[in-house]
């Protein structure tokens, strides 16, 4: 049975469809709205998806059909409206799987949700590392795979037991590795598979002792599996996702490991790019821990690793890496298929084309649109790399205790409030201060440094330190600070100017280091100016929209 997303804004057919649906054996969670379909959607990250376009309005029914389809690839979309005609001519239309016209029978409800897990799931409920799954391709497809995968005894935070590694096999040949980092919690791991042949075929899961830590176990609990053809509006994403070896100093030491890949449709002087982006659990070198929490507001490691630029039979005409010294230089290495062979070359995770590694890396790239969003968005999106990057943190002796100043150390994440903004700077450097309630004090989070201030222009991300256990009702006002800044720390300008386009969000991060809902956003009718020297304060209570 599959787990099936319900998403309505009539409570009565909620209640019913979900009854149903567990009686047929289905685990089930429910939504009423788009925010709560959000939060749901990624905590319980479902197989099926049953939608009424309508919650409350069909736009917001869009959105979140093109947020569910670039997250999670593999997810069943089923949608029910009352206009089939309208609906059917949108884009949106080719990005879901079944399309319902209300009102819609329970039973034939239900036989098409087991349809679609029938056709698109093989759930393993008692597979054991090293079985064999088999599955069959009609047509050569590139293929997608989500594997269930836990590791009982690991722990990413201590060590000895940090994560055990997979080796993934296809028809008896070790095609990749997957790094099970989440410990017993069972968690999917999206990944590809390149081009597949028709047929039947058989996968296998199975622990690598050689570079597994020695108290991991591996345990499999479901595999399922989708066919990318060139129809599909991501299959030339997919079929041209970079493979990632591990960095060679890395190998054997549960450090910096890849987490998420991301794509992006992006267009330069008319002509159509792919960029894929890949985040780190860390950042081995390169900015510092506390550098990294104030300019970027996180310490995982974020970086563009190839860029295609495509022509209009959606072939690859040239490609790009991201080398040492951040340099874009042109891709000349070998492909598996279309897929670029990529390993990180530099601590902080620069790439180059130059051979493999011990272990290899094929992650399911999700597609993202980050036109009103930070990069770091994708992990608000993908909770689970925050926790890895936190749990890493003390192997790292990178964490203090709140209060002290240690080197370039941090306090625990969850300690401080995530801010994200969309600035324009001019000879300038952007700051954000927090006030508590009953405290006359400004905490800033470039902890008066300059060149902890943000310099970039667009959306940015930031954190501030704040005592263990304030919550959002703690918290009095906040404030942007501009600050004169040396470009490329040169002769200090006489003057700057910083300019407040928006507040995204701003949140904090739970006890299992999952974003809070945001406690304040800020949508000016004008931009808000802010000359170099002066600071911008908004009370919290009626700032909130």
């Amino acid at each position: 049975m599959a787990r099936v997303l319900l998403i309505d804004d009539d409570a009565d057919q909620l209640e019913i469809r979900g009854l149903l649906a567990e009686r047929a054996g289905h685990s089930v969670a429910s939504a009423l709205d788009a925010a709560s379909a959000r939060e749901c959607f990624t905590r319980f990250q479902p197989e099926v998806v049953v939608m009424d376009l309508r919650i409350p309005k069909s736009e917001d029914g869009l959105a979140l059909i093109r947020e569910f389809r670039a997250a999670r690839p593999l997810t069943r979309l089923m949608i029910l409206s009352g206009f089939t005609a309208d609906f059917t001519g949108r884009p949106e239309a080719a990005l879901v799987d079944e399309v319902l016209a209300k009102p819609v029978r329970s039973a034939r409800l239900l036989e098409l949700v087991a349809k679609l897990v029938v056709c698109l799931v093989c759930l393993l409920p008692q597979l054991r590392a090293a079985d064999a799954v088999t599955f069959r391709v009609t047509a050569a497809a590139e293929m997608l795979a989500d594997l269930d995968l836990s590791s009982p005894g690991s722990n990413w935070s201590q060590e000895g037991r940090e994560a055990a590694l997979a080796d993934v096999s296809l028809d008896g040949r070790i095609i990749q590795n997957v790094m099970v980092s989440t410990g017993a919690e069972t968690h999917t791991y999206p990944v590809f598979l390149g081009k597949v042949p028709a047929g039947e075929h058989s996968l296998a899961i199975a622990k690598n002792t050689g570079y597994s830590a020695p108290q991991s176990g591996l345990s499999v609990h479901g595999a399922r599996f989708r066919e990318v053809r060139p129809a599909d509006p991501d299959y030339i994403a997919v079929a041209n996702a970079p493979v990632l070896f591990a960095r060679r100093n890395t190998v054997g030491k549960f450090t910096d490991i890849p987490l998420i890949v991301y794509a992006e449709r992006l267009t330069e002087n008319g002509q159509s790019i792919l960029q894929y982006t890949v985040i780190f659990s860390n950042e081995d070198g390169g900015t510092s821990t506390r550098a990294l929490m104030a300019r970027w507001g996180r310490t995982t490691d974020v970086e563009y690793v190839y860029r295609a630029w495509l022509g209009g039979n959606g072939q690859v005409e040239r490609a790009a890496i991201q080398a040492d010294g951040h340099k874009e230089i042109e891709f000349r290495g070998q492909r598996d298929g279309a897929h670029p062979m990529l390993i990180p070359s530099t601590d902080n995770n620069m790439v180059s084309d130059g051979g493999p590694s011990a272990i290899r890396y094929q992650i399911a790239p999700v597609m993202v649109d980050l036109t009103g969003h930070s990069r770091e968005e994708v992990i608000d999106r993908h909770p689970f790399a925050y926790r890895i990057m936190a749990e890493e943190l003390p192997r790292e002796n990178k964490l203090r205790p709140f209060g002290t100043v240690d080197d370039h150390k941090i306090s625990d994440p969850r300690n401080y409030l995530y801010l994200e903004a969309k600035v324009q700077n001019a000879g300038s450097g952007f700051a954000a201060l927090v006030r508590l309630k009953g405290d006359a004090r400004w905490r800033s989070s470039n902890l008066g440094r300059e060149d902890y201030a943000i310099e970039r222009s667009g959306w940015v991300r930031t954190t501030v330190e704040l005592p263990p256990g304030t919550k959002a009702a703690d918290i009095a006002g906040l404030g942007f600070a501009c600050i004169v800044v040396r470009p490329g720390r040169g002769p200090l300008p006489i003057a700057g100017t910083c300019q407040l386009d928006a507040v995204g969000k701003a949140f904090f991060l739970d006890r299992d280091y999952k974003p809070e809902p945001s406690l304040w956003s800020l949508q000016p009718q004008s931009p808000v100016a802010i000359p170099s020297g002066q600071i911008a304060t908004f009370p919290l209570s009626g700032a909130r929209n």
